[in-house]
């Protein structure tokens, strides 16, 4: 698309210099953290609110920021999180637009138009989640991990993945064609996309490099983390639930896929078991829990290279003696047949740590920077101190007020756009900024704020003010 280039005589006595002082050609071989793009605040209402039409036609127009205000209010029905502003179809102008709120539609529009547009300089899409996902307690449910099979299922190769970020700024001509993630929003949801706490971490590792942790709350939740180690001695972590109540839990896990995992009741010194399966998709089948002892500190492991025998050793509730059973698993049927109860005098089992062949896993806490000290992380034969989160493929906003552990490693800022120290500051330490609400010329900034989020992108001062600063097309 071709635009003249028009100067800005009011903004220029008032001080204003463009960043970037020269046209798109010459800010697409610049990095992308100094790049100036066209974008929408609340991209989904159209002319509802503002005066933007539909997402199609702000992609034609030049606009390379996109927000969508995401709900997961009516997840468990549709599979899907819904579009809108204060609820889903809130402020949705569907003129020209996906006839439904579902997410999912108005990212397959986002991605068919970059399809057809391999040149077109990298879209950002911001999901701005209006609603806490941390109390998803599953894939199913609508969890994080849910969020990000989305994103990849739909943008495929063109998604630019945040963990693939390098160290300095690409260019915006290496990005061309490519859309990166960007999670606004509610904090806790961005907070737990980053980091995971837990006390009591356990984890058992298969031949086939499948990884499971468990570990509870503090507050007497259980919940579970599924994984894949790989080749490069990192484990991707697929699959996050809640899955029972209780403390101190143990797991073992065969090269089938089943598993045995075993925990203490919070309130009471009652011993728990349950069967499981871990599917290929990283999911586990989880049987019933049922008691199968007194005791504290249970720990589990398999005996037998066929993974049909168990063995478990827990301390007494009364002293410091520990005991142990013998278990024959039934996988089909999901149960195990516990016998052999007896003192004994071998150690616990460490249920922090698990090896098979070359391949160690060790779970622990603690905290990575800002984040706090029952930060969950992992250590393997090959790498020390990751956390335990989900991939990173979408970028985690900072915003002005937010936690030291959110600007911790962030690469987008936002703020409102009359926000102008905060967005002159992030835009002068390199950071993507974006500023919200950017209705007037005189919300411009000194650098101007990367992505100024407007409702009135084809107004003539917001053209002419782009056009000025180079936005790349």
């Amino acid at each position: 698309m071709s635009r003249s280039r028009l100067v800005l005589p009011a903004l220029l006595i008032a001080g204003f210099v463009p960043l970037i002082s020269g046209n798109a050609e010459a800010a697409a071989e610049s990095p992308l953290s100094s790049a100036i793009f066209r974008a929408t605040h609340n991209s989904y209402s159209g002319n509802v609110d503002g005066a933007k039409n539909s997402i199609a036609y702000q992609l034609d127009h030049g606009i390379r920021f996109v927000e969508l205000d995401i709900h997961d209010n009516e997840y468990a029905t549709s599979q899907d999180y819904s579009v809108g502003h204060d609820s889903p179809g809130n402020l949705v102008d569907h003129t020209g637009n996906p006839a439904s709120n579902r997410l999912r539609d108005w990212l397959t529009v986002i991605n068919a138009w970059s399809a057809q547009h391999p040149t077109a300089a990298p879209i950002v899409v911001a999901l701005d989640v209006k609603d806490d996902l941390t109390d998803n307690a599953s894939y199913a449910a609508g969890n994080l991990a849910a969020l990000n099979q989305e994103l990849t299922s739909v943008f495929g190769s063109r998604l630019y993945w945040a963990r693939d970020y390098p160290a300095t700024s690409p260019s915006v001509d290496a990005l061309r064609g490519r859309v990166l993630a960007v999670i606004s929003g509610d904090g806790k949801t961005r907070t737990a996309y980053k980091r995971d706490i837990g006390y009591h971490p356990a984890v058992a590792i298969n031949s086939r490099g499948q990884v499971v942790q468990v570990n509870d709350s503090g507050a007497g939740v259980l919940w579970y983390w599924t994984g894949s180690y790989g080749a490069d001695g990192r484990v991707t972590w697929l699959r996050h639930g809640r899955y029972d109540t209780g403390v101190t839990p143990a797991v073992a896990l065969n090269d089938n896929g089943d598993l045995v995992e075993v925990h203490q009741s919070q309130s009471a010194s009652t011993l728990w078991y349950h069967v499981g399966h871990l599917g290929a998709d990283g999911e586990i089948t989880w049987s019933a829990s049922r008691r199968y002892d007194d005791g504290v500190l249970p720990t589990v492991r398999f005996t037998d290279a066929a993974g049909t025998q168990v063995r478990e050793i827990h301390r007494s509730n009364s002293s410091n003696q520990n005991w142990t059973w013998n278990g024959s698993l039934n996988a089909g049927a999901m149960t195990v047949a516990w016998s052999g109860n007896a003192k004994t005098s071998d150690a616990r089992y460490d249920a922090t740590t698990s090896a098979s062949g070359a391949s160690r896993v060790h779970v622990w806490n603690g905290a990575d920077g800002s984040t706090p000290a029952q930060t969950l992380r992992i250590d393997t034969d090959r790498f020390t101190g990751d956390r335990i989160r989900f991939p990173q493929t979408a970028f985690g906003e900072f915003q002005k007020g937010d936690s030291a552990e959110l600007q911790q490693g962030a690469l987008f800022y936002a703020a409102p756009a009359g926000e102008s120290s905060f967005i002159t500051a992030a835009r002068q330490a390199g950071r993507l900024v974006r500023g919200w609400d950017f209705d007037s010329a005189g919300n411009a900034t000194n650098p101007l704020a990367n992505y100024p989020a407007t409702n009135h992108p084809y107004d003539t001062w917001y053209q002419n003010l782009l056009t000025q600063s180079g936005a790349a097309e």
